[in-house]
């Protein structure tokens, strides 16, 4: 089987399950993400900051709720059309680069992952995909 024109949308296909919305660390925001965001639910961005915002390594991520899912997680991205780029990009991230087998670890938990492409073909993917989001 050959696979030198494989695309990101035949490795993954979001099925908004929203397994990504929950723990792993919060979803870090630029001040471009913070801008959207907030311009979306009509708010100021300093007044995003204070409700949905916390800092983790000196940078702004946001907020979790008790289940642990995101703050704008309700059974459906609340903010889906201006989601902060960390969750634009998901799960085409540096770290497959690292270690592809990442890619077979996040799979596990991502119903819209498919694993049936050999790790350099995926990592390949992967490091076009990231080269096209900068």
């Amino acid at each position: 089987m050959t696979y030198k024109n494989i695309k990101p949308e035949s490795l993954f296909q979001c099925q908004k399950c929203g397994d990504c919305c929950k723990g792993y660390g919060g979803t870090y925001v630029t001040e471009d993400d913070i801008n959207s965001i907030a311009s979306f639910i009509g708010i100021p961005p300093h007044e995003f900051k204070a409700r949905y915002c916390s800092i983790s390594n000196n940078r702004l991520l946001l907020t979790q709720k008790e289940d642990g899912y995101c703050v704008f997680w309700d059974n459906i991205c609340t903010i889906h059309p201006v989601k902060p780029k960390m969750c634009r990009v998901w799960p085409f991230i540096p770290s497959i680069l690292v270690d592809p087998n990442n890619w077979n670890l996040m799979a596990s938990v991502c119903p819209g992952m498919r694993t049936n492409y050999p790790d350099d073909v995926i990592a390949n993917c992967v490091r076009n995909k990231i080269r096209s989001n900068v």
